[in-house]
């Protein structure tokens, strides 16, 4: 049997992710009895202090264990954290030597949305992969750039280390450890009761990209500026640096330092950001689209789409535009 530890932060943390797992994973033990089979989990709230207070006093969580009471543990789970990150992990300094230590010991590590910024506090992630929510990643990787994040993945695992994206990605991974942990059927079997899409790979279709401007870097800002305003165009990377007065190379290295895109990346996903926007809304086919965002190539224009969202131009269209859903 696993011993799960579920974090409790002290602060505003995600309700959904602590009781929502606490919930499935007992529904685990539940199915796998009712299948002549032994529990597969020991579920623990496990906090740093006996009585946590959540949104403002409106709910409050009482840990099973404080985590001086767990010598070892097999899962550790931590949930989202709100508000301001860098406050909350200093709140919460005190799991990290707690985590670190039962890492060593063979404990593996999950970690739920922006909960990853905790994580990688413990320089545990350093040179791995790990996903956040899409909203989160500039400040992920302004704080953490010894880090690899890949904002489109839904969920990574590396050395025992897990991640999901945002939200309510956390249902996938938590699928994900409940097939490695307690078997592919019983994982279907949970899945379809509480509707979770068990395969789903990428958070791409649902990233709104918002360009990387918290950095000093004033070229650069103005080459991010101009892209915006005339997406429209064909724009090359001669082009914007003759604009500014700099070298292609000195602007290349500037751009992916301060944005973490190269300039023809973050020329295509403000150009299928602004795609996204008219499939959405507008009353334009995929080619008028296409055509209205700088692009005559059809297939380059599908190719990259693909490649941001992970989904072609008219399925796009079809999962998101307002009279298509109301279909």
């Amino acid at each position: 049997m696993k011993h799960i530890s579920i974090l409790v932060p002290l602060g505003h943390s995600s309700l959904p992710n602590i009781d929502g797992t606490h919930q499935i994973l007992s529904e685990v033990n539940n199915i796998r009895q009712a299948m002549g089979m032994e529990p597969a989990f020991r579920i623990q709230l496990v906090g740093l202090e006996g009585s946590v207070p959540q949104r403002n006093g409106l709910y409050t969580i009482q840990p099973d264990v404080l985590i001086n009471d767990v010598k070892k543990t097999d899962l550790i789970i931590i949930p989202a954290m709100h508000g301001d990150l860098e406050k909350a992990m200093q709140t919460n300094a005190a799991f990290i030597p707690w985590i670190v230590e039962q890492y060593e010991q063979g404990a593996e590590v999950a970690t739920f949305c922006i909960a990853v910024f905790l994580l990688a506090a413990t320089g545990l992630l350093d040179g791995k992969r790990c996903a956040t929510h899409w909203i989160a990643a500039n400040d992920f990787r302004r704080m953490f750039p010894q880090v690899n994040l890949v904002d489109d993945r839904i969920m990574t695992e590396e050395d025992g280390l897990y991640s999901s994206g945002g939200a309510y990605s956390f249902l996938n991974l938590l699928a994900y450890l409940i097939e490695k942990y307690a078997g592919r059927e019983v994982a279907v079997r949970i899945a379809k009761t509480f509707m979770i899409d068990i395969d789903r790979e990428s958070q791409s279709p649902f990233i709104i990209f918002n360009g990387q401007k918290s950095h000093e870097d004033e070229s650069i800002k103005k080459a991010q500026e101009y892209i915006e305003r005339n997406y429209q165009d064909k724009i090359t990377v001669d082009q914007l640096a003759d604009m500014l007065a700099l070298g292609r190379r000195n602007l290349e290295r500037r751009f992916k330092k301060a944005t973490a895109n190269t300039v023809v990346e973050y020329i295509q996903r403000v150009k299928v950001e602004a795609a996204k926007r008219q499939l959405e809304s507008g009353r334009k086919n995929v080619n008028e689209v296409m055509y209205d965002t700088g692009y005559s190539d059809e297939k380059a224009f599908r190719t990259v789409f693909r490649k941001i969202t992970g989904l072609s131009p008219l399925a796009y269209r079809n999962k998101y535009h307002k009279e298509a859903v109301a279909v």
